[in-house]
């Protein structure tokens, strides 16, 4: 029985081996599809080899990657593993063929519906809730099958106690194992954002300081021009052009600018509450010229130390954003709410656009990419900057056609 316990626990392990030595750190659109595959042969692999108590029961490990598909995955995802689990009970044949299928059939309509919720629990959280589902699952099948058969004797419950055991070990197991891969994806990923940020941040402020002494001589030397009396009108008007593109590459620069690090001047100690009134404000007019609807309110009495002038361009970005995302909608509603959360500020941006895939979610920050034709992703760069300056993080959640919402989280 041991033996082929920890047979079924390896069989458990598989898809998580996998993806640590091979697609961790691998961004892959298919990585789902290969996952759920995984978690396929993993289900028939412990029905095929049962664990075998020395009363003569019998019990497999299925619901477990049945369970954690569904939960992760959601129906789309599941709906495989539940063609695949009653294709192989019905090869197996046996007495519980039907109850096996029923079942499944229940645990197909329920599960999968709390897939929503138990992605926005936190990690703890969610250990929990799978496994007591895990037992519950378990709990409930055997009851069902013993009430159908009539054996709710002594050795049915050694049976439940052994079942529900395995159980509740192997999915706190499995559970915990995925979410420190959770974690490290989630880490490794923030400090490649932090260096890539710093990088540029480094880069803007020395180049940026270097190119805007020559283009200030140059500007000046060119205003003199224009004004002399004895250059034609066709000079001048040459002239002025070029005053317009050192204006165009002096308003570069003060974006590039805006990657530096924070201004001693413009450092302030505040619960933002002024910055996010002045946003607001700001964004306002653009807004109402797209027939878009601002919802705001403000309930943070927490206090931290930041650049005003990064917090707000970056803050300005995400509302613009978020409006253009909505204007091929002829409108919408932005919702924005700045709270608190513990010892955390939490603002909250939300739009009714036209909303992201997850691959556009997973590349936002990065310099020049942009969802926009015209976009040179500069803006949500600064944002991005501005959040990690002061240690703060954005989660991005987002639905096609339904709309995006970016939640910022500051610890104070």
């Amino acid at each position: 029985m041991f033996e082929t316990l920890l047979l079924n626990f390896l069989f458990l392990l598989f898809p998580v081996l996998i993806v640590v030595i091979f697609f961790e750190n691998r961004a892959n659109r298919y990585n789902q599809k290969l996952l759920v595959l995984m978690s396929a042969v993993t289900m028939v692999l412990c029905m095929v080899k049962p664990i075998k108590l020395e009363m003569g029961y019998i019990y497999d490990l299925r619901y477990i990657p049945f369970i954690l598909v569904a939960l992760f995955g959601g129906y789309k995802n599941v709906l495989l593993l539940y063609v695949i689990l009653n294709l192989t009970r019905f090869y197996v044949g046996g007495p519980g063929t039907l109850p096996s299928f029923l079942f499944s059939t229940a645990m197909l309509l329920l599960v999968p519906s709390l897939s929503k919720w138990f992605i926005k629990l936190s990690a703890r959280r969610r250990i929990s809730w799978a496994t007591i589902l895990a037992m519950l699952t378990m709990g409930v099948y055997l009851i069902v099958l013993g009430v159908m058969k009539g054996t709710l004797d002594d050795q049915f419950w050694t049976l439940t106690v052994y079942a529900l055991t395995t159980h509740a070990v192997v999915m706190s197991i499995i559970m915990i194992l995925i979410e420190q891969i959770i974690t490290n994806i989630k880490n490794r990923d923030r400090v490649l954002q932090s260096e890539r940020l710093n990088v540029v941040s480094e880069l803007a402020a020395s180049v940026s300081h270097e190119m805007r002494n020559p283009l200030t001589v140059t500007s000046g030397f060119l205003q003199l021009l224009n004004k002399s009396k004895t250059i034609t009108p066709e000079e001048k008007r040459y002239v002025e052009f070029s005053l317009l593109e050192l204006n165009r590459a002096e308003k570069i620069i003060s974006d590039y600018l805006s990657f530096a690090k924070p201004q001693s001047d413009n450092m302030v100690f505040s619960n933002m509450k002024e910055e996010a009134e002045y946003t607001m404000n700001i964004i306002k007019p653009f807004a109402t010229t797209h027939k878009v609807e601002v919802h705001f309110s403000f309930s943070n009495t927490l206090n931290i130390s930041y650049d005003k002038n990064q917090i707000q361009q970056g803050l300005i970005n995400l509302y613009k954003n978020g409006i253009e995302a909505m204007k091929d909608k002829g409108g919408g509603i932005l919702s924005i709410h700045f709270s608190e959360k513990k010892q955390d500020i939490v603002i909250t941006i939300r739009d009714t656009g036209i909303g992201m895939t997850k691959e556009e979610i997973s590349r936002l920050g990065k310099p020049y990419y942009s969802t926009k034709e015209e976009g040179t992703g500069l803006g949500m760069l600064m944002a991005y900057s501005a959040v990690n300056k002061v240690k703060g993080n954005i989660e991005v959640e987002s639905e096609k056609g339904k709309g995006t919402t970016f939640r910022i989280t500051i610890p104070t």
